[in-house]
């Protein structure tokens, strides 16, 4: 990623799952690679397709149990020594600015690459590079730290906290 690219996702709320907006109802999610047939590419602002042509990165999409069709996030994450590394991370287009439907949509991504972290056996440990102008709202919301330059990692302490918040029954 380039030092003008970085992280750029809303974290509007850390809810349990995802969260109707409207109605407050929580809905359980759930994470499973996706296939170049399932991304249309004018439904994201990334080039998802080209994601999916990385060899060491694996793109996960996120949908609700209730409805497994619609895709409500996406996330590309490379196993690094000691850590997950996340490439890029969008919400659907949907669940971003004042008219989106889910609240917790970039935190529940988050968490599941700190639990899968977690599962491989680095501790929950996870990096990304984040644009300069938000690198202190990752540190708010996510618990995130600076590295260096645009670099930040989630330790184990910020890493229980998000896996916690949206996989406690898992």
């Amino acid at each position: 990623m380039s030092a003008k690219k970085g992280i750029d996702i809303e974290i509007d709320k850390l809810t349990n799952s995802i969260e109707n907006v409207i109605t407050g109802e929580v809905f359980e999610t759930e994470f499973n690679e996706v296939s170049k047939k399932e991304i249309k590419k004018k439904d994201w602002l990334f080039d998802w397709h080209k994601e999916l042509r990385e060899s060491e990165r694996k793109v996960y999409k996120m949908t609700t149990v209730e409805n497994k069709d619609i895709i409500q996030g996406l996330i590309s994450l490379r196993v690094r020594e000691g850590f997950i590394f996340v490439d890029l991370v969008e919400n659907a287009k949907f669940n971003r600015g004042k008219e989106k439907i889910y609240l917790g949509v970039g935190g529940n991504l988050f968490a599941f690459a700190c639990k899968m972290s977690k599962d491989v056996g680095f501790g929950g440990f996870v990096g990304f590079e984040a644009k300069t102008a938000l690198m202190f709202y990752y540190h708010r919301t996510l618990g995130a730290q600076k590295g260096l330059g645009q670099r930040m990692f989630i330790d184990e302490v910020a890493s229980e906290k998000l896996i916690n918040q949206y996989f406690k029954n898992k």
